[in-house]
């Protein structure tokens, strides 16, 4: 994805082992869970659809839909992550127009950051209301390719400089050099919100801190990495995800 010089270069400690040990979006896992008849379906509040509920979560996440849907799905996943990306793209209306609509399903997505691209970019669509949150990250995902061309056509030396500078100018440069700061803007996150986002260098470890802790307590191996009602699911397309939410019962 973004070259490896680039990948290793350190944000925090924290997030140095991340770069360089998550190399591949892929991951296996072994956890299976049960089966159930048909849930009845959940009315939304009055005026309200289920997809325009979305809240920050204590685990640092983003959940849209109903807070008691009987089924929860979590996607821990990489802002630059191939297979996340192509997730994004075949789930997101089905997703939120016939599952999480439905009430009986909330989804949940916590970001794994890989690399200080995703790590800045995390750190951004963070700065935006909860209601923006999945909308951006969609775009995010979608923009992959752009962000790896701009950021290689830098170059190695512009990166490097970028990354050593102090830690509350480390994420402007960054973003700047790969275009973030132009991208979000254009997409309601302006330049001031941006900058005062990225100098705050505790928001940073804590995103890679929470990373390397659901690393630990999931054993998770790449992303997109997926849980169902807490416990850790195989399977990371679409078409396997959407199985395995019917067999829960929304169906």
């Amino acid at each position: 994805m973004t070259n490896l010089s680039f990948r290793r270069a350190s944000w925090t400690a924290a997030l140095l082992p991340l770069a360089i040990g998550l190399a591949a979006c892929d991951k296996k896992t072994d956890a299976a869970t049960g089966g159930g008849g048909p849930i009845t379906k959940v009315a939304a509040p009055a005026g309200k659809a289920w997809s325009d509920v979305v809240v920050k979560t204590p685990e640092g996440g983003y959940r849209m839909g109903n807070p008691e849907a009987p089924i929860k799905l979590v996607e821990y996943g990489s802002l630059t992550c191939s297979h996340c990306a192509d997730f994004a793209e075949k789930s997101a209306a089905p997703l939120r127009d016939t599952f999480v609509a439905s009430g009986r399903v909330s989804f949940e997505f916590r970001n794994f950051v890989r690399d200080p691209l995703d790590l800045v970019s995390a750190q951004i669509i963070g700065c935006g209301a909860p209601e923006s949150f999945f909308a951006l990250t969609d775009q995010a995902m979608a923009n992959q390719p752009a962000l790896f061309e701009k950021a290689q056509a830098a170059g190695d030396a512009a990166f490097q400089a970028a990354s050593q500078q102090p830690e509350d100018k480390r994420g402007a440069a960054i973003a700047q050099l790969a275009g973030l700061t132009d991208f979000f803007a254009s997409r309601g996150i302006s330049r001031d919100q941006t900058q005062a986002c990225l100098a705050n260098a505790k928001e940073a470890e804590g995103l890679a801190k929470r990373t390397q802790d659901a690393g630990s307590q999931y054993d998770i191996q790449g992303t997109p990495t997926f849980l169902l009602n807490g416990a850790k699911i195989e399977g990371n397309t679409w078409e396997e995800i959407k199985a395995k939410l019917e067999a829960a019962g929304a169906r």
